[in-house]
């Protein structure tokens, strides 16, 4: 067992299984078991569902993104509802992105300079700088329990030289983000940059551990790189990144994925592709197979849509009505698939950690991921 901790925060890594590790994070609003999927609220709401319905699903911590919040409907107005917790009504643990990943996002409106990034905001074409300290500014007001670095990602088709740019840029920030950084109730993470640079990846890594922080992210792949290479990468972070410290890699959100990067010892991971999918009448089964329910086929289908899954989806409707809807264009069927997703995920890692702990990980692997 290995662990770190803080006067509010604390991680242990209770059971392994091979590189896979299940463990608890400790937080002032709740323990987070791991591994763990977050969903993601990118401005303050996880897209057609209530935070009673993701408790009711097994979610444990929920995303909300710093660029948007910021500009709509601004930090002091969450400040007001005594932050995010209060502001969008969940009593758990909350992460909240500092906008690094605008950057890449964001591209064709955004300029990268030295001290910070300045961003056309995307409401109303207004001009506006995010950098290291007022990052942690805005971090701060919206009051999450874990706070992002900021960070330049670069896409996966930028040349090396634009990528070791960016792994100086981010060691800067995050240098800078740790010193100005005032709320010791927040856990600051930092984010490795690098691409599939190997030497880069590994200068970033021993420059962020060289500044020190209780918890580091995976950053800048699954932004269109090749899957070998990504996976390549996450071996070399398990061989880089401290084993008592919380791993998150950022964006991925599809089971076979996520058997992947829990096989290579990550954590925690997010993504939008769930409840993305859900909006366009598509469901995540276990085995990482998807089921379009705009298909002819499902027309007269009274089964369940996974007859396994426990979610409201599947144990109240029929494939058939779920496409009634769908085709409809109902709003029901946003929140349906939503939630059948998101429990298709959460349920995946809460079986993760059963199958950790009890020595079988590499045959549940199997089963979700085909290898």
């Amino acid at each position: 067992m290995t662990a770190s901790a803080t006067s509010h925060f604390s991680f242990v890594v209770e059971s392994r299984d091979g590189r896979a590790r299940a463990g608890r994070l400790r937080t002032p609003h709740g323990e987070v078991e791991t591994p763990c999927f977050m969903p993601v609220g990118t401005k303050g709401t996880v897209k057609a569902v209530s935070p009673a319905q993701l408790a009711g699903i097994g979610a444990q911590i929920v995303l909300a993104n710093t660029y948007h919040l910021a500009l709509r409907p601004g930090v002091e107005l969450v400040a007001a509802h005594g932050g995010l917790h209060g502001f969008m009504g969940w009593s758990g643990p909350i992460l909240t992105d500092s906008g690094g990943f605008q950057v890449f996002s964001l591209a064709d409106t955004r300029v990268v300079r030295d001290d910070g990034v300045e961003f056309s905001s995307a409401y109303d074409g207004s001009r506006h700088l995010f950098t290291p300290d007022g990052v942690m500014r805005l971090q701060e007001a919206l009051g999450a329990d874990i706070v992002m670095c900021l960070d330049e990602c670069p896409p996966a088709t930028a040349e090396r030289h634009e990528v070791e740019r960016a792994v100086e840029r981010t060691t800067r920030w995050s240098a800078a983000c740790r010193a100005a950084q005032r709320r010791r109730d927040q856990l600051l993470i930092a984010i490795v940059q690098g691409g599939t640079h190997e030497d880069l990846r590994r200068r970033s890594a021993a420059d962020l551990l060289q500044i020190g922080f209780e918890a580091y992210a995976i950053g800048g792949l699954s932004v269109g790189e090749r899957g070998e290479e990504m996976l390549e990468t996450v071996d070399l972070m398990d061989e880089l990144l401290p084993d008592e410290r919380l791993r998150y890699f950022m964006g991925i959100g599809d089971p076979r994925g996520i058997v992947d990067v829990i096989a290579r010892g990550v954590d925690v991971f997010d993504c939008v592709l769930p409840t993305r999918m859900a909006r366009t009448g598509t469901a995540l089964l276990r085995d990482g197979s998807r089921a379009n329910l705009h298909n002819a086929r499902f027309a007269a289908d009274l089964a369940p849509l996974d007859p396994t899954c426990d979610c409201p989806c599947c144990t109240a409707f029929s494939r058939a009505y779920l496409r009634h809807l769908v085709n409809q264009r109902e709003l029901l069927a946003h929140q349906l698939l939503t939630l059948h997703n998101l429990r298709t995920l959460v349920r995946l890692c809460a079986d993760a950690r059963v199958a950790i702990r009890a020595g079988r990980f590499a045959e549940m692997a199997v089963s979700v991921a085909g290898r």
